[in-house]
């Protein structure tokens, strides 16, 4: 995680998070701590607030049934997740999310596994149409505690360079 401090005051200091367009470079992994284990309740609140009716996310007598033989987690809940867990690290200073592509789920996640996740820069360039903000591609994986792969994906952000950004009028 890119964390930082500045001082704000006499002996007074605030943490700030996150990278400018100008701290990226192509080839950089950011391993993204810490880990987080999924719970039942995680995964029922998911599909509720998801309206995600299918049963395998929540009816353990169908889902043992599966070739699982168990319930697997949303995995949109899985996406989620990973990607949480690289915002304080690579978006948290991204003015927007561009797009989302090639999202893969090459093996399931179960409740009480932990999953962690890496971002590896793949590409960066200034922005055409706004001076102050640059382009970065990013690829994240998320991997569970054996280092499985569970979750794999791009995603392109709009990121300031660094005194273009509107931390200072927020006063954050």
């Amino acid at each position: 995680m890119k964390a930082a401090v500045k001082e704000i005051g006499s002996q007074r200091y605030r943490e700030t998070f996150g990278r400018y367009f100008d701290d990226f470079a192509i080839g950089d992994v950011y391993e993204h701590r810490p880990g987080r284990t999924i719970t039942e309740s995680d995964n029922t609140w998911f599909t509720l607030l998801t309206m995600n009716t299918h049963p395998m996310h929540f009816d353990k007598e169908y889902a043992k049934h599966s070739e699982f033989g168990k319930i697997i987690v949303a995995s949109p809940f899985t996406v989620a997740v990973i990607v949480g867990m690289s915002v304080t690290d690579v978006s948290q200073k991204a003015k927007a999310n561009l797009g989302w592509k090639e999202i893969r789920m090459p093996a399931p996640v179960f409740v009480g596994d932990t999953l962690y996740a890496s971002s590896e820069v793949l590409d960066k360039r200034e922005s055409k149409s706004r001076p102050g903000d640059g382009i970065v591609t990013i690829k994240s994986i998320g991997t569970n505690q054996d280092g499985t792969t569970v979750c794999e994906f791009e995603r392109v952000m709009l990121v300031p360079k660094a005194g273009a950004d509107f931390e200072a009028a927020a006063n954050y």
